[in-house]
């Protein structure tokens, strides 16, 4: 199994959770801010 520790990882605001570079993310990783669309939808927690 092919492991990719070498890969950049950002935190969703939302959830807290850390998640890695994906292919599909590769020419606008630095605007993604989020895990997954359903993160994307929920927006920032109120405080």
């Amino acid at each position: 199994m092919h492991k990719k520790p070498h890969l950049p990882e950002k935190t969703c605001p939302v959830c807290e959770c850390p998640f890695a570079w994906r292919k599909k993310w590769a020419r606008d990783w630095p605007n993604v801010r989020y895990c997954s669309e359903r993160c994307r939808r929920a927006g920032r927690p109120a405080r």
